[in-house]
């Protein structure tokens, strides 16, 4: 398309002379005869350069120059000033005023054009360079808009958060604008506190995005009284079938009892978490045991949940590896021995403390990752009265025998809790029934059974040991057994175990596993946090257990 050039001057003859050795070589031509006529057809017409004479009537050249500069300033308009002037201050001045060019009276038809052809390119570039521009606009203005529109939906599936200040000290800061780790709080029916740290792999908006099903999912379960390891066993598969392969989330999952004396959690992928007391110093060391959610299929997910004893002066902390890889400039990591000097600095040290030691530490470098942490302080709980579905008004027993081969084979627990849980009124305490079957059964396996000494966990890398030891001694168990009897009394809606084995009891067993002072062995104290009643045998390989549901 050939460009349109304006002809400013108020001499007729010069305009006659420009406009024919424009038009002979196909140039589109409009003309004025001051500047106040030229501004008129620019506003009308999409001028490409602009011939501009110095000395006109009614608005001369400087005046006309300045106006049109500031009026189309986004593309380059370029003005070449028509001028039998010589003397350097008047080129300056016209430089000055917006004037990119001069082409001198009488015209020379050879250098006109090519000073024409000149300008042209470049303003030509300049369009080009203004349409990208709009476009990055447009497109920075709609991804902004988007933003906003799902921080908003962010914001709004992280339910419950602040709920309970007094229970958690929580700080996530994202390395961009969304952020890659998540934190979910939520109380289930019978009053048990569950949290979750999910950190997915990277940061931004594409880590970010799996958190809204996870979200769902998670009060979801909560909401319908699940354990934790069904949680997770949930939103591994959820994970699984939704993210790409080389994505996953990394994940603490914990559920603190409402009497906030007891905790248990499942571990996948995240740095170690800490049973602290007030002054910071470290009780109980929890390592992280399986894969991340979203990487195993669900026949391949594993189950194990650690759980433990709390009190009300004891403090559980876990956090993303943001924490412990933050780098400082000689490219040294804060890592875990840091991070733990930074929790016996102060008693009750805050999530804030924490992070300003890494911030300090980081030494005004840019954050590369999400950081998140949590403190959860083992509290009481209030249980909020809410509408239960009606309980079943029919007695039933439930038994089971498992010889060796079946002992090999399965883990009757989440069977059995499963089948508990289709009963009326039963699965609002589905994670409760779940740790009393689960502890109890473990207890009679590993103990029992195949005589394991839980004092090896002590040992550095014991909990690894322990579960060798017990993989080898499942393999050549023979002539075992393990017998489980439950039944449900609707008149005093109770739930009654029995759990027994074919094992040595306690006679092979410490003294300290048999008074219960034993963190790991068959001690009574976990169970009886859960349970109305917890007793043994004389030879100490049965238990029995009653849970009140009311």
């Amino acid at each position: 398309m050939a460009a349109h050039v304006l002809i400013v001057d108020d001499q007729a003859l010069n305009r006659i002379l420009l406009s024919q050795m424009l038009k002979d070589e196909g140039y589109q031509v409009s003309m004025a005869f001051n500047g106040q006529e030229a501004i008129k057809v620019l506003e009308h017409e999409a001028i490409d350069i602009v011939l501009l004479d110095v000395i006109m009537p009614v608005m001369d050249g400087f005046e006309t120059a300045k106006i049109i500069k500031n009026k189309y300033s986004e593309v380059y308009l370029p003005i070449i000033f028509i001028t039998s002037l010589d003397d350097k201050a008047s080129f300056e001045k016209c430089l000055e005023v917006g004037g990119d060019d001069f082409i001198h009276k009488p015209f020379d038809k050879v250098i006109l054009h090519a000073k024409i052809k000149a300008h042209r390119r470049t303003r030509e570039l300049s369009k080009k360079a203004n349409q990208q521009k709009q476009l990055l606009e447009y497109h920075h203005n709609q991804i902004e808009r988007e933003h906003e529109i799902v921080e908003h939906i962010f914001n709004n599936s992280l339910e419950n958060q602040d709920d309970f200040k007094q229970h958690l000290d929580f700080n996530l800061s994202p390395a961009s604008m969304f952020n890659g780790d998540m934190f979910l709080v939520a109380q289930s029916p019978i009053g048990n506190l569950y949290c979750m740290l999910g950190d997915f792999t990277g940061h931004g908006l594409a880590a970010a995005i799996g958190a809204l099903p996870v979200s769902r999912a998670f009060y979801t379960m909560v909401n319908k009284g699940k354990a934790v390891n069904d949680i997770a066993f949930e939103l591994n598969t959820l994970l699984y079938n939704l993210l790409p392969g080389h994505m996953f989330c990394a994940a603490t999952i914990v559920e603190l009892s409402a009497s906030g004396k007891s905790i248990s959690a499942w571990l996948g992928g995240l740095p170690d978490a800490y049973l602290i007391n007030t002054k910071g110093n470290i009780e109980k060391t929890l390592e992280s045991q399986h894969m991340a959610l979203g990487i195993l299929d669900k026949h391949e997910f594993e189950y194990d949940l650690i759980h433990f004893e709390v009190n009300s002066d004891t403090r559980l902390v876990f956090a993303t590896d943001g924490i412990t890889e933050t780098t400082n400039k000689q490219d040294e990591f804060f890592a875990e021995e840091r991070f733990i000097a930074s929790l016996k600095s102060k008693p009750m040290i805050s999530c804030e403390d924490i992070i300003a030691d890494v911030s300090d530490f980081a030494q005004g470098l840019q954050q590369q990752d999400d950081v998140s942490i949590v403190l959860l302080n083992c509290l009481p709980l209030q249980v909020e009265e809410k509408p239960r579905e009606p309980f079943s008004t029919l007695a039933f027993n439930l038994s089971l025998s498992l010889n060796s081969k079946q002992i090999k084979q399965t883990d009757p627990v989440y069977d059995i809790v499963n089948i508990l849980s289709r009963i009326e009124g039963l699965n609002d305490h589905r994670s409760n029934i779940f740790l009393l079957l689960s502890e109890a059964y473990n207890n009679s396996l590993d103990h029992g059974v195949l005589g394991l000494d839980s004092a090896i966990k002590l040992q550095e890398d014991g909990f690894f040991k322990f579960y060798e030891m017990r993989e080898k001694a499942i393999s050549e168990l023979k002539d075992a057994m393990i017998i489980i009897d439950i039944r449900y009394c609707p008149e005093t809606l109770s739930l009654y175990f029995i759990i027994c084995d074919s094992g040595r009891g306690f006679s092979s067993q410490s003294n300290d596993e048999m008074s219960g002072n034993n963190e790991f062995g068959r001690g009574l104290s976990l169970l009886e946090e859960i349970a109305e009643k917890v007793t043994y045998n004389a030879s100490g390989n049965q238990v029995e257990m009653s849970y009140k549901l009311i």
